[in-house]
């Protein structure tokens, strides 16, 4: 009886670790990952900490809580991703497409943001630094078309 309990658990556990990997577990940090492709994923809690991003295809993701600390994303496409409660810190977005994408309560406050597109991007709750802001307060239009929360609401613009 006490195999058949232990060998049912065994199983179970199996299951679990096989079948229902954890996203969580996706590591891509200090990568080159160059004009890759990783539209339409789940990529919930991966990591893409110091990794450069350049010219890759993230639109239509699900990035919620992953990291991009200190990522160069030069020409990336973020548009129409879930970039809830992600880790944005020092992350480098230049000539990146964010056009309706969430970044409600991420963590973006020493990232640099220059000639992006973030018509209906959702920034509630993310704190930016000033220069910047007011960059993007001078850019930000549209509405999301998830949470139709404004742009320039979001960013608390003034």
């Amino acid at each position: 009886m006490i195999f058949k309990v232990f060998s049912f658990l065994v199983a179970f556990a199996f299951f679990f670790i096989i079948e229902m990997p954890s996203q969580a577990l996706i590591d891509y940090g200090k990568q080159t990952l160059i004009g890759d492709d990783f539209s339409n994923q789940d990529l919930k809690g991966a990591t893409f900490y110091l990794t450069n991003l350049q010219d890759a295809n993230l639109s239509e993701s699900d990035l919620e809580g992953a990291s991009l600390f200190g990522a160069k994303l030069l020409n990336t496409n973020l548009s129409n991703t879930n970039l809830r409660n992600a880790t944005l810190d020092s992350a480098v977005f230049e000539g990146t497409n964010l056009s309706n994408s969430i970044l409600e309560d991420a963590f973006a406050f020493n990232a640099r943001f220059k000639n992006v597109d973030i018509t209906g991007t959702d920034f509630t709750n993310v704190v930016v630094r000033g220069e910047d802001l007011n960059y993007l307060c001078s850019i930000a239009h549209g509405t999301n078309p998830i949470t139709k929360r404004d742009t320039f609401n979001t960013l608390e613009c003034s």
